[in-house]
């Protein structure tokens, strides 16, 4: 089990500092944060006032000042307004999240970076919010409120309405939090794309080694650290999908960019709907209505994949965690998964996909003669045995079977731990990755656009 964690979060403007749920633990076999086994305090309905908005915080909200606790993780699985830029979030822990829950985060939008995974649209206040929300994969806005000067971002369940109105309510007061900003405004702009005459880049060269994925983006800093003084070559990047856990300030196309530059090979991870019994975040048992959503999800990663600048022929991987009920979930999770993948290659792109070694690898390797062209070109199973190696034991599939052979494997041997190189800690995820996307691809790299 992962290690229960404490974080701070403070009003603004006040001595009082509201102690902040712990995070939840996770399974070896399902990584997930769920939000209804949390010991909460809650607090009376307040008044939070915060770079020129006054807003009415409900009752059963935290509020986290990322000034104060610049480790604090941007959960989204837990009714929260986060405060000021994000830090290092070197305390967030989980990958999938049971139930998604109402946030809004507020900073400056001075130094607000520019993410490129969920759509961000510039309006002048809160008050000025449109009607009708644009589309969201990931279940996430940004709204650049050029007024006050404040990036607010939106993060919900089934629907932004609840938080929207939060934002819409906030009343202009004068400005004396010190999450205002100061001097002139960086304008919102969109994905950096590559310029003209740019060498071309891989992001997904054949690779062969240690890999680790974290639940957010680590800073620069850290990546550039762990390049030098880590094992690992490859890192898994959560891009989108309902059921991601942890909030992605560092993800931008130029942060992508960097990663490709510096060497890593980068695995892209999509959270959609998930085998559990959830409003927000759950997989349907029907096998049709799970192939819609599986299409559905192809679009969504799609979309955050090139938006990223990870064009097509890159390989998405599709996060979908352990189930015990395989009675119930195995003839939905097959047919999302080669829905995924047929999706995936009409745009374009390769597919992938992340199972467990006793749930979603033994239903994808019995199904396999049924539709080998539609099962995932690439196949990550997790089973937590410390063994570094894609054997076939290891992956949960049967002894000498060709299924996902010829460098077409990965394995998640070790789970939740936290992991210190350069005097840099991050909590991971320990993987073996064999991996070589020309034998599954058209072309031999995949240049960054």
């Amino acid at each position: 089990m992962a290690p229960i964690r404490t974080l701070l979060s403070g009003l603004l403007g006040a001595a009082l500092l509201v102690p902040v749920l712990p995070a939840a633990t996770t399974a070896a076999d399902a990584r997930t944060i769920d939000a209804r086994t949390a010991d909460a305090r809650t607090l009376d309905a307040r008044t939070i006032d915060y770079a020129g908005l006054r807003l009415a915080v409900p009752a059963d909200w935290r509020v986290v000042d990322l000034d104060l606790d610049p480790d604090a993780c941007l959960r989204l699985d837990l009714p929260t307004l986060y405060l000021g830029h994000a830090g290092t979030q070197s305390q967030c822990t989980g990958r999938a999240a049971v139930s998604r829950a109402d946030t809004l985060h507020l900073e400056p939008l001075d130094g607000a970076p520019q993410r490129a995974d969920i759509p961000t649209i510039a309006v002048d206040s809160g008050t000025t919010l449109p009607e009708d929300p644009p589309r969201s994969d990931s279940n996430e806005l940004r709204y650049a409120l050029t007024r006050p000067g404040v990036m607010a971002t939106v993060s919900y369940g089934t629907a932004p309405d609840a938080v929207r109105r939060v934002l819409a309510r906030a009343r202009a007061v004068p400005p004396s939090a010190p999450g205002a900003p100061a001097g002139p405004m960086r304008p919102v702009r969109p994905a950096l794309a590559a310029a003209d005459g740019d060498t071309p880049r891989t992001a997904q060269a054949p690779f062969t080694g240690e890999g680790f994925d974290a639940c957010t983006a680590p800073t620069q800093r850290s990546m550039d650290t762990w390049r030098a003084d880590s094992p690992f070559g490859a890192i898994g990047i959560y891009i989108g999908g309902r059921a991601r856990a942890c909030a992605q300030p560092q993800l931008t196309a130029d942060w992508v960019r960097r990663q490709a530059d510096g060497g890593w090979h980068l695995m892209p991870i999509w959270v959609g709907p998930q085998p559990w019994n959830s409003s927000s975040t759950g997989l349907s048992t029907d096998p049709s209505e799970a192939d819609a959503q599986g299409r559905s999800a192809a679009d969504g990663a799609a979309a955050a994949a090139a938006s990223l600048g990870l064009p097509p022929g890159t390989l998405l991987y599709n996060d979908l965690e352990n189930y015990t009920d395989r009675a119930t979930w195995d003839a939905p999770v097959v047919a999302y998964l080669t829905a995924w993948t047929v999706r995936l290659h009409e745009l374009g792109y390769l597919s992938a996909a992340y199972v467990s070694a006793s749930s979603g690898a033994k239903a994808l390797s019995a199904h396999h003669h049924q539709a080998p062209e539609a099962m995932p070109d690439v196949l990550w199973v997790a089973r937590w045995n410390n063994s570094a190696s894609v054997s076939d034991a290891d992956m949960g599939l049967p002894a000498g079977t060709p299924q996902w052979g010829g460098r077409r494997r990965a394995h998640q041997f070790r789970g939740d731990h936290n992991a210190t190189y350069g005097g840099v800690t991050i909590n991971i995820d320990r993987n073996w990755v064999d991996i070589d996307p020309s034998v599954v691809g058209t072309a031999d790299i995949f240049p960054l656009s």
